[in-house]
């Protein structure tokens, strides 16, 4: 049986983010700060009273029940009763104690969807709207996102104190934009979970490569989206089949010690089939009309990616797909990716020609792939590439990957 100590992490994880949504759509940005203080005292209380009484008979309800509380006092006794609430109470003063504060599933939802759609909103930088997403929609701490970001405290806590300063200057409302702005705002939506997603995918952290939590944040919300009618699009459901298929081999792509497995040394029994079949589910869905976005192109690289046999059709394949995404959106990153796949294709002295013009000299991971290109073909050339890569690596678990390789062919040389 869990102790309140063992139970209280996991809950704040799931319920924090939940409580914060919903009253913050009842004060509004203007006051979001005490949703945030209302739903973090309930856990500190939470935790005094749970280890001594021990756990409720229903802790979720009882944390529901204390916020509620807790924000009827907020109305009651702050200036946000004057400014916001009076008003439409004055002429029934029994109405203040009677004011529902709706936390069921339906108004959760509706509130992180709205919550959502208010914080990706283009007047705050990318960076903003992530550590937003991070903090209000996924309960994160400071400490976890100034990690997440490679960062300090003072400098998220200024980020995000800029950042809701602005969403509140242009009197950024907490609801579902109109119908017909829905697909223009959802574009900023997809684009953080995205991002959310990579940096759990590919964390920056010093001491972690892969955030799972980050991940699992990032598909829970991009879930919401596809359960709502009005969100329920082709690249919604494209971005969540490209989240399965990668995290379908999360298991697979680090070693007991949290280094990174490269992709063709990874153990493919490791692989999760029920995410790529869901994987596979949403590709599906995403194939209806004619658009195709350049998520519906990721989620099919990623989907070839899950085919455990190394055939030419494969990479071939995998490099098509690459082709048409650097037409619809280029990014350097997705053209070293696709050399990768052409030297599966068509050899690695072509891939080696092509990656040399990317000339991305501050990546480490553009030395990584030059060094994999090379072994074999020139072994010193990919000792001295993997030696560029350690030195702009800054990652721990990166520079002990790239120290493993550049050991093993010195041992050959």
């Amino acid at each position: 049986m869990q102790t309140g100590k063992e139970l209280i992490p996991h809950l704040f994880r799931t319920e924090y983010s939940k409580i914060t949504a919903v009253l913050a759509k009842l004060f509004g940005f203007e006051h979001i700060e005490v949703a945030e203080d209302i739903a973090s005292d309930t856990f500190l209380l939470a935790a005094e009273t749970w280890g001594i009484k021990g756990l409720p008979e229903n802790p979720v309800a009882w944390l529901y029940a204390v916020a509620k509380n807790r924000a009827k006092d907020q109305l009651k006794h702050r200036s946000i009763f004057t400014q916001k609430v009076i008003g439409e109470v004055k002429q029934n003063s029994a109405g203040l104690y009677e004011m529902d504060i709706d936390l069921s599933n339906e108004n959760i939802v509706d509130s992180q969807l709205q919550m959502m759609f208010a914080i990706c909103n283009p007047v705050i930088p990318p960076e903003a709207q992530i550590g937003l997403s991070l903090r209000i929609l996924c309960g994160f701490g400071i400490e976890e996102i100034a990690d997440a970001f490679l960062s300090n405290k003072e400098t998220i806590n200024k980020r995000l104190f800029r950042a809701k300063e602005k969403l509140r200057k242009d009197h950024v409302k907490i609801e579902f934009p109109a119908q017909s702005e829905i697909d223009k705002r959802l574009e900023n939506v997809l684009t953080t979970l995205y991002l959310l997603f990579n940096e759990g995918y590919y964390s920056l952290s010093q001491n972690v490569t892969l955030r799972k939590d980050l991940c699992l944040e990032a598909m829970r919300l991009n879930f919401m989206l596809v359960e709502n009618k009005s969100t329920n699009k082709p690249a919604v459901n494209a971005l969540l089949s490209l989240m399965c298929f990668h995290a379908s081999r999360f298991e697979a792509r680090t070693d007991p010690k949290g280094e990174i497995v490269l992709y063709e040394d990874q153990d493919t029994s490791l692989w999760d089939n029920e995410l790529i079949t869901q994987g596979e589910f949403y590709l599906n869905k995403a194939a209806a009309g004619n658009e195709v976005s350049k998520y519906h192109l990721e989620a099919a690289i990623a989907y070839w990616h899950t085919k455990k046999t190394d055939t030419t059709e494969k990479w071939e394949n995998i490099l098509q797909l690459y082709n048409k995404l650097l037409q619809i959106e280029y990014s350097p990153m997705a053209a070293l990716n696709r050399t990768y796949a052409l030297a599966k294709a068509d050899g690695k002295q072509i891939a080696i020609n092509e990656a040399e013009k990317l000339k991305l000299v501050t990546n480490h991971l553009y030395y990584s792939l030059l060094g994999h290109l090379y072994t074999d073909i020139d072994n010193e050339k990919a000792v001295s590439h993997l030696k560029m890569a350690l030195k702009r690596a800054k990652s721990k678990t990166d520079k002990e990957t790239i120290g493993k390789s550049i050991n093993k062919l010195l041992m050959q040389l």
